[in-house]
């Protein structure tokens, strides 16, 4: 008997092990990469207000971006180089009232930031 359910248990083992062996195979229509990078230049051409918050030499700039950082978290802030300063800007905001409104927060705190209007695409 002993050796009836060992066998049985050894079936049930086997049969598990043969279960795991699946192949998966994804296939992807090719214009969905098409799709995609078309959504990363629209993306990447797309003008956003944003909020200048300080400039400097480099190393003010810093100064002022990690400030802003801790101040204001849920902001993205970013360093540009536009010669001969460093300016930190903060926030991409695609509606003006969006852009307004956090500005003026922004002000309370750093009472010298100005709002920055999208450029104009020459396209």
């Amino acid at each position: 008997m002993k050796i009836l359910s060992t066998i049985v248990v050894f079936a049930c083992f086997a049969q598990f092990s043969y279960a795991q062996g699946a192949n998966v195979n994804i296939e992807q229509n090719p214009k969905i990469d098409q799709l995609l990078e078309i959504y990363k230049s629209s993306l990447s051409n797309n003008e956003y207000y944003r909020i200048q918050v300080g400039f400097g030499n480099y190393a003010k700039a810093q100064r002022i971006k990690a400030n802003v950082e801790e101040d204001f978290p849920d902001l993205s802030s970013k360093i540009d180089f536009d010669s001969p300063t460093y300016r930190v800007r903060v926030g991409r905001f695609t509606s003006k009232l969006d852009a307004e409104r956090k500005f003026n927060e922004v002000r309370i705190k750093y009472p010298d930031a100005m709002l920055l209007k999208p450029k104009k695409s020459t396209k």
